[in-house]
């Protein structure tokens, strides 16, 4: 079994088209490996065994017809809870909406599924998807595949960390400030933010609208890079409902070449420096990419500092008051103790209409001078986060600032890949982040392959 539960993805894809596995074969795999870990990590929250098994076989009886099939064809996949699933209650992690059952899919979904995926089921998230912890009033916490004293990150932790285990090879995940790369990272999993813009966030809870929602991008996770660069082509691309989906071409890593690549890294962004084990990989993985034939050298962004407090007043443009506005209208009544103390850190920013009219000049002035970074460098590399996976119940209390890492980057838009490098000296997965200039997610993935290639990429957990 083990061959076929860690396998990538598009390995399977490709002996399931060939006949050499059965898609049934596969599902029953991912089912029985599901049942044996989540019992420990509580990362799936909605299992469809009996329709999962019956999709598997009629994908079966359609390649034995000799039908075409997808990319994805008869591959299981999981799905973040925050992501609308025809027939399947999809509650978004918080309890007024417990009961609800979509009729539509997410596009994100609707693609996977039109690609030939299987979803087997939805995974655990925190409520509205606003934490870094991955744990509601529904179906309470999930944890780490390596530390189940330690959280799998949020908001796709949940995701992260059955992947991780073995119970599906793919899934997606949504991103408005390190929601896929600090689960992947705490998971040692890979996972893409990509660019803004790049992939609809069509039936998405929270919708990504309003003064934050071109903070938000949906993208894939999986054990290996070459799943992301399978998965991404299938998710990106306009709707015809999400008004910010630009036909931007989306070029293959495979024709990026190494040799010449100027790479900046850093291991500390001037808000919080990594801890020594997260350095040490840093500069392992920048070692792995100057053997390849990029040009390394250690610099920062001049302003990239700034990133941090900017994302605080932009979530805190009206005191929070959006986000009780989000929970009232989904009817909910009670909300969980991490939203609770996230709103109690929002409600003392108090702002004018002039003042938040300021605060959007002030974050496109600092973009554009983000972006001239790119006059020297393709590419930056550095820290997910300061640590490795953080102990439940301490992301905002202690490591607030540890994430800054990831959240600027929501800020400008830029695409961003994770993919494991290292291993603290407790056994923790450390990841690292590799971020490119705006549409160029080719670029930070034939970066990450390489750092996978050469420092091994993910690694099984003790489950």
């Amino acid at each position: 079994m083990d061959e076929i539960v860690f396998a990538s993805a598009t390995r399977l894809a490709r002996a399931i088209r060939a006949r050499e596995v059965a898609s049934l074969e596969v599902v029953d795999a991912c089912l029985e490996r599901i049942a044996a870990v989540n019992p420990t990590l509580n990362a799936v929250v909605q299992l469809r065994a009996a329709e999962a098994r019956a999709e598997a076989r009629a994908a079966d009886a359609a390649l034995a017809r000799g039908e075409a099939p997808g990319p994805l064809h008869g591959v299981p996949v999981t799905i973040k809870d925050a992501f609308e699933t025809a027939g399947i209650v999809s509650t978004g992690g918080t309890l007024g909406r417990q009961h609800f059952v979509p009729r539509h899919d997410a596009t994100a979904v609707r693609r996977l599924k039109q690609a030939g995926a299987i979803v087997l089921g939805k995974t655990n998230l925190p409520e509205i998807s606003l934490a870094w912890e991955s744990d509601n009033l529904i179906y309470g916490r999930a944890n780490n595949p390596y530390d189940s004293s330690r959280t799998p990150g949020g908001s796709s932790g949940g995701e992260a960390a059955i992947i991780a285990a073995g119970g599906s090879p793919l899934g997606i995940g949504s991103d408005s400030g390190g929601s896929i790369r600090l689960p992947a990272h705490f998971c040692g999993i890979a996972g893409i933010k990509p660019t803004t813009g790049r992939v609809p966030m069509t039936g998405h809870f929270p919708p990504a609208i309003g003064i934050t929602g071109p903070l938000w991008q949906a993208g894939p996770l999986a054990r290996a890079i070459e799943d992301l660069v399978t998965a991404l082509p299938i998710l990106a691309g306009p709707d015809g409902r999400d008004p910010s989906i630009a036909p931007a071409r989306l070029d293959d890593p495979a024709t990026v070449g190494l040799p010449g690549l100027r790479i900046a890294y850093q291991v500390d962004n001037g808000v919080q420096a990594a801890d020594a084990d997260t350095a040490a990989t840093v500069r392992a993985a920048a070692a792995a990419l100057a053997s390849a034939g990029a040009v390394l050298e250690e610099a920062r962004p001049e302003r990239v500092a700034e990133g941090f407090d900017l994302a605080f007043d932009l979530y805190a443009f009206d005191r929070g008051e959006w986000i009780e506005r989000l929970l009232r209208d989904a009817g909910t009544t009670e909300i969980h103790p991490l939203i609770r103390e996230y709103l109690d850190m929002l409600r003392p920013r108090v702002m004018s209409g002039a003042e938040v009219g300021l605060l959007l000049e002030r974050l496109d002035l600092w973009r554009q001078a983000m972006l001239t970074f790119f006059d020297r460098f393709d590419l930056i590399l550095g820290p997910v986060c300061a640590t490795p996976a953080a102990r439940h119940g301490t992301t905002w209390s202690e490591l607030f600032r540890a994430f800054a890492y990831v959240e600027t980057y929501n800020l400008v838009g830029w695409p961003a890949a994770v993919v494991r490098a290292g291993t603290s000296a407790d056994g923790l997965p450390i990841g690292v982040h590799l971020v490119a200039p705006p549409w160029r997610e080719d670029l930070a993935l034939a970066a990450a392959r390489v750092v996978e290639s050469a420092l091994g990429g993910w690694k099984r957990p003790p489950l």
